[in-house]
């Protein structure tokens, strides 16, 4: 967790801020207008198989995969997209069909799906997804874990249309 110290440093970066962004910046909303799509990973689509089947979840479970979807641009969540999970994992090696699921957002354009414990391959655990239908374009996301002793993973997709 950051902790953040006031000191007079902070406190003069702080009123920089106010100054040149103005009181406005403060009573109006964040906005996510242009909000850039994300790009794939390298390696993100290794062992990537097209078509993984929807699940519930994927093998006996305990670790938690979840994120959230948008629309590049306005950042609009982005209800019922597909978004393809696996893994090399306590169960299975991350190229077998076992290790492999899909599940849908929902309303919020948030996805969660359980899978058994990541395990390290290559000396870092770490998950693969992929956004990979039609409507936009296709994204791999390879995002690592600080500790394989985590329990849950978040990556989060901003969609380009297609």
């Amino acid at each position: 967790m950051t902790t953040f110290v006031l000191n007079r440093r902070n406190l003069l970066a702080a009123g920089g801020s106010v100054l040149a962004t103005g009181v406005s910046g403060f009573l109006l909303p964040a906005r996510a207008q242009g909000l850039a799509p994300t790009p794939s990973m390298l390696g993100g689509s290794n062992n990537y198989r097209k078509g993984a089947p929807i699940v519930d979840r994927i093998g006996k479970g305990g670790f938690w995969m979840s994120g959230t979807v948008r629309r590049a641009g306005d950042g609009v969540p982005l209800a019922n997209q597909r978004i393809q999970i696996w893994a090399h994992t306590t169960e299975g090696q991350e190229h077998e069909p076992q290790s492999h699921g899909a599940t849908l957002t929902d309303k919020n354009g948030v996805f969660r799906l359980e899978m058994p414990q990541i395990i390290p391959i290559f000396g870092q655990p770490h998950g693969h997804l992929a956004y990979d239908s039609s409507e936009f374009e296709t994204v791999f996301l390879r995002p690592v874990m600080r500790s394989a002793k985590e329990t849950s993973l978040e990556a989060h997709f901003v969609l380009q249309p297609a």
